[in-house]
């Protein structure tokens, strides 16, 4: 029988990653302290989007790292290297904007195998662009050559972002009866790549399917300052990346509240690709890649109409309810993804 393939057979353990952050963030912990009773007091908000300390007036100062993981090696497939710096810029933004804040600068980290001139052009092209469309500037960065580490190359970014304490979304007001909205994403993202790398990068993977691979993480910042600048009442934001649906954990577990997504859209068909070639459970595929929705909005039923009209192209998805649970419903199949 044929045995279907997961994220953790692909190397991946989700479960083990989550206790893994856990046992860091108990040990990193210990370090808030260094500033209690000083500026840059860190603010109590644990495995979130991003941290945040105060700034000792009305503002808070977030920060947030993160790479594109895998995607890296679709580029050196592809050998095209001028998207990936958006993606880099995408993973960092669009989770830091999850707490409210708005993304201010970003510095880069670049590793290289060996010094290519166009490599590191191409990727700091992307950098750029990623950069103007999500209004940050970069304001540095380093370079490292290091041939006994990196094989090709590796990037991520740290970003520094601003809120309002009055403002800091954190998910603790979502209550059961809020409406989910959903906004689409561009395709696979950064999320669930080494999986779909180990079922469709071959050597005679086509080019559609190659472009599909390396197309550009969306960009949500400025449709989320949109919307948390109309003074709508939101209650939760969720950037949905590596682990898919179970991401709503983060902002669901403290008050115990759960995710009943029933109105998904037709995911793009690089996720039917990939379900087909892995043969893998509806189940895995909603634990593990956005399937067509990259951002969640929460906010109370009465504020969804307005949004809505904010931002025309908002699907309303699903319900919060009391099961402590990420619940999806398709067509005559319902599962959990994940319960908390």
């Amino acid at each position: 029988m044929k045995s279907s393939l997961t994220y953790a057979k692909a190397g991946v353990d989700i479960t083990r990653i989550a206790k893994l952050h856990k046992k860091i963030d108990t040990i990193l912990a210990r370090t808030h302290q260094t500033r209690t009773g000083k500026v840059g007091q860190v603010l109590n908000i644990r495995q979130h989007y991003a941290g945040l300390v105060d700034l000792g007036n009305q503002y808070a100062l977030a920060a947030h790292t993160d790479g594109v993981g895998t995607k890296v090696l679709v580029a050196e497939a592809c050998r095209k290297y001028n998207t990936i710096g958006i993606d880099c810029v995408a993973m960092n933004v669009n989770d830091i904007i999850c707490l409210g804040a708005e993304p201010l600068a970003l510095v880069n980290y670049l590793a290289l195998e060996k010094p290519q001139p166009k490599l590191v052009h191409d990727i700091m092209i992307g950098l750029q662009k990623g950069a103007q469309e999500a209004n940050v500037a970069v304001i540095g960065g380093e370079t490292a050559i290091m041939p006994d580490v990196v094989k090709g190359f590796d990037l991520a970014a740290t970003v520094i972002g601003l809120v309002n304490k009055k403002k800091i979304i954190t998910g603790e007001k979502i209550q059961p009866g809020d409406t989910i909205l959903g906004l689409r994403s561009s395709g696979i993202h950064s999320n669930g790549l080494t999986l779909a790398r180990k079922l469709l990068l071959t050597h005679r993977t086509e080019p559609e399917t190659l472009r599909e691979l390396l197309r550009p993480t969306r960009i949500y910042t400025r449709i989320i300052l949109k919307l948390l600048n109309s003074n709508r009442e939101i209650h939760g934001l969720a950037h949905i990346t590596g682990g898919g649906y179970s991401k709503l954990k983060r902002i669901g577990h403290k008050t115990k509240v759960g995710f009943l997504l029933d109105h998904l859209p037709q995911p793009q068909l690089i996720f039917e690709k990939i379900q087909t070639k892995g043969d893998i459970s509806d189940r895995e595929m909603y634990r593990t890649f956005n399937m067509g929705i990259g951002f969640l909005i929460i906010c109370p039923h009465r504020e969804a109409k307005r949004i809505k009209q904010i931002v025309p192209e908002i699907l309303q998805v699903g319900t919060v309810t009391n099961t402590s649970s990420a619940t999806i419903t398709l067509p005559r199949k319902k599962f959990e993804v994940e319960k908390w």
